[in-house]
């Protein structure tokens, strides 16, 4: 395989790619890589959207696959420059086994990985997670932290470790050599909690809030800051370190970095009002705030009959004892490292990422409104 030095036209693929975060990664790469021959786009659930961009300059190929099938991600990759791997799991409230989460999210990355090298592909970005590092079940503050920020990971639920022990596997395949003799180039990228057009958990608190007449009920304290990010920014940030991975290889391979931008600090109940508040969804304060023993007891209650219930039904309740513990602890971070190592800046203003936002939150209103009108 010709180098991407020596390639005019290269050959990316994107796992997960009609995810929420792969369908934002798909779209960036359209538009800001300018060298793209053919876009490969590989995920289990092929979305309708697919087909408006096979009209494009660039060929776009759906490829219907599974990443725990190893023949199925081996055929994907052959003949890929850059792999973009987005495909994962992401279950905090118990909807999935522990065992189905470590076989996507852990073998899964595993396959992509060894794909990689039996195939040629140089260049595999990760789209990790803040979980890797925190926050932890033990409730310690991470405050403004960057990449090198000590802080002890607690992995007791199993999403966080899957997605740690998958972070582990890229980084340390960094440097291995792949057919043709060539070094694997590997990095992680580490988003905080993400939102933007598409996120489902987004859409789930604006349809609560409806179903309470228009509110949602305070239950976590102000002063506790959580890190967000724009979707358009991270995916922006996967493409700019795919493309400056294959220039600046001996700084970038094997690193870490968090994704972030301008979107301010907040709570995640007050900042999720930033984008409910204008779309009629009021954030209604009790006083004071329930105990955090008594959210404890529901928590584990939750837990306890999610496990009595699961032969029998699916019950995911949003609260349970590790996302009482996420939205009880700070988790911000401050750093400039992408900045430093490959000139990252966020695409999208605080301003335009909140604008955004709210007019896909309208535009969701507006589809029921005219369903509702059909029916």
């Amino acid at each position: 395989m010709a180098s991407p030095e020596e390639a005019q036209d290269l050959v990316y693929l994107v796992t997960g790619g009609c995810g929420f975060l792969g369908e934002h990664v798909v779209r960036m790469l359209l538009q800001q890589e300018p060298r793209l021959y053919e876009l490969r786009v590989f995920d289990l659930h092929l979305s309708p959207w697919l087909e408006e961009l096979k009209t494009g300059p660039v060929q776009v190929t759906a490829i219907q696959g599974d990443v725990t099938q190893a023949h199925e991600v081996a055929a994907a990759v052959a003949g890929a420059h850059v792999v973009i791997h987005t495909a994962g799991l992401v279950d905090v409230f118990g909807r999935a086994s522990p065992e189905t989460i470590h076989e996507v999210n852990v073998q899964g990355t595993q396959n992509v990985i060894e794909a990689c090298v039996q195939n040629g592909t140089q260049f595999l970005v990760y789209t990790s997670s803040m979980e890797v590092v925190g926050p932890n079940t033990k409730g310690h503050h991470f405050y403004r932290g960057n990449e090198d920020t000590p802080y002890e990971a607690v992995h007791k639920h199993p999403y966080p470790r899957s997605k740690a022990l998958a972070e582990k596997l890229v980084l340390e395949a960094n440097g291995r050599k792949v057919c043709g003799g060539l070094p694997l180039v590997t990095c992680a990228l580490r988003p905080t909690g993400i939102y933007g057009e598409g996120h489902q958990i987004m859409r789930d608190f604006y349809h609560q809030g409806l179903r309470l007449g228009g509110r949602l009920f305070r239950a976590i304290p102000a002063s506790v800051e959580h890190g967000r990010v724009y979707v358009g920014n991270v995916a922006w940030m996967h493409v700019l370190v795919a493309r400056e991975l294959q220039q600046r290889a001996a700084l970038i391979g094997g690193q870490v970095y968090f994704c972030y931008d301008q979107s301010p600090y907040r709570s995640y109940e007050d900042f999720n009002m930033e984008f409910l508040g204008p779309c009629g969804v009021r954030l209604v304060g009790t006083h004071p705030l329930l105990p955090y023993w008594m959210l404890l007891i529901l928590a584990l209650f939750n837990a306890l009959l999610q496990w009595l219930l699961r032969p029998l039904l699916l019950y995911a309740p949003l609260l349970n004892p590790y996302t009482l513990a996420i939205a009880n602890t700070t988790f911000t971070v401050s750093t400039n490292k992408a900045q430093r190592h490959f000139g990252y800046e966020p695409l999208f203003s605080w301003e335009e990422s909140r604008t955004r936002t709210i007019r896909w939150i309208q535009a969701m209103e507006s589809a029921s409104v005219a369903q509702l009108s059909r029916s």
